[in-house]
């Protein structure tokens, strides 16, 4: 595929950050991102909405990845920016430990990943896009994939279907590296607390639109998605990566991804609305394989967004797999 060109940096490119945006604090987790948090750091300094802080929690960096933090601390003057010690179990508890710091103000939060280099205006948008809704609110975007020296690889792929609940049981639409949230939806991932799960964006997508908060999936391209041998998940790219996809709901990966966030939903369940719990009441006493678990989970809308992928979950509910 040849290189894809940076998108245009906004519908409008003559308008600038919206006034009156809110400030919003980036939870960064690191961990030995030396090699390409610096972009990530200059990426943060370019946005076109000043009101930021940032706080980075490491897991226990030793090729000078903190070194890089505190020099941007002290380069970068009139914003917070606070470096923390993470859990060191993981990217998932990493960013949760932080969204549950103790000491994190209740403002607005993004998501940033160590090696990715967001768009001047990926702040600015997203707090728009979320002050379109009251209460907890996630916002996600797209990206554009490069690879480790910065060359375009191809955009990510745009969901189909709207966002819901039984949508997220089975399938994440969540990217945790466009993520910003509401203080209202900050509030409900720290209620929850520290859970264990896989991946922490699937996590919010679960837990948000569980309690009947608003997903919103922007189509628009906002940062550059770093594709390297060291990430913990990567692109959605191409058909063959669409297939093995698919094909993993038969396996023993996402049946273990799908025991750790019910586990979790099941600590989170007071935050979770009526219709939530009843759905998930309906798949614990369903029968454990055959043809009604797979009826039943085509009435209680558990589809991923493409039909492929939604029949292999069918098997694999016919299988007893899910």
């Amino acid at each position: 595929m040849p290189p894809a060109p940076p998108p245009d940096p906004s519908a409008d490119p003559s308008a600038g950050p919206a006034p009156g945006l809110p400030p919003v604090t980036i939870l960064l987790a690191s961990y030995q991102g030396a090699a390409h948090l610096g972009a990530q750091l200059e990426s943060l300094r370019a946005q076109d909405h000043p009101g930021w802080a940032l706080w980075v929690s490491d897991d226990g960096s030793t090729d000078g990845t903190r070194g890089i933090v505190e020099r941007f601390r002290r380069e970068t003057p009139g914003h917070e920016i606070r470096l923390v010690e993470g859990p060191r179990r993981g990217a998932a508890a990493n960013f949760l430990s932080l969204i549950c710091h103790p000491e994190l103000p209740a403002t607005h939060v993004a998501i940033a990943d160590q090696d990715d280099v967001w768009y001047p205006h990926k702040l600015s948008h997203a707090l728009m896009a979320l002050s379109r809704h009251d209460g907890p609110a996630v916002y996600s975007a797209q990206s554009r994939h490069v690879d480790g020296a910065g060359r375009g690889l191809g955009l990510s792929r745009v969901h189909s279907g709207a966002p819901s609940f039984g949508n997220a049981l089975v399938q994440n639409r969540v990217a945790g590296h466009c993520a910003v949230l509401t203080p209202q939806a900050l509030a409900l991932v720290r209620a929850a607390g520290v859970v264990d799960v896989p991946f922490h964006d699937w996590w919010l997508y679960l837990l948000i639109s569980g309690a009947g908060g608003t997903v919103t999936v922007s189509p628009e391209v906002v940062l550059d998605y770093r594709q390297h041998g060291e990430n913990v998940l990567g692109a959605h790219r191409g058909l063959l990566a669409g297939l093995a996809r698919a094909a993993m709901v038969l396996g023993p990966t996402y049946a273990r991804w799908q025991a750790a966030n019910r586990a979790a939903l099941s600590r989170a369940r007071p935050l979770l609305t009526a219709e939530a719990r009843a759905l998930l009441d309906a798949l614990d006493t369903a029968p454990p394989r055959g043809i009604g678990r797979a009826r039943l989970h085509a009435r209680l809308g558990l589809t991923r967004d493409r039909p492929g992928a939604t029949s292999f979950l069918r098997l694999a509910a016919l299988l007893g797999r899910v």
